[in-house]
């Protein structure tokens, strides 16, 4: 199943990147994990601005009505320093008319 699925720069845009959580998502990436959309803002906040994402949709479940679950192979890129390769859990929950990230968790496997 897996395919490219999405390519983008989330540094420089912390905040359009945190309203695609919803305000009590578990957000884990490679620090220590956060709860709301403020950690996630803090987060990317703090990545450079060069960082690039390829993300690759690896498997999806539905868990029930309203509820998606993901896993995605991650490739972030820089100017600077080899591709830091990742794997993606995400967690979506439909709220109203949009489907929002609830819980996010990043894992370096090797």
């Amino acid at each position: 199943m897996a395919s490219s699925i999405c390519s983008h720069s989330p540094s420089g845009e912390p905040q359009e990147v945190a309203s695609y959580f919803t305000e009590d998502a578990v957000f884990q990436g490679l620090h220590p994990y956060a709860v709301g959309r403020q950690g996630v803002t803090a987060y990317y906040d703090s990545q450079p601005l060069d960082l690039t994402a390829e993300y690759r949709a690896l498997e999806a479940r539905q868990l029930a009505e309203g509820v998606l679950l993901g896993y995605l192979g991650v490739d972030f890129s820089f100017t600077d320093r080899p591709t830091l390769e990742v794997t993606l859990s995400v967690v979506l929950r439909r709220v109203a008319d949009e489907w929002l990230i609830t819980h996010y968790q990043m894992s370096k496997l090797n």
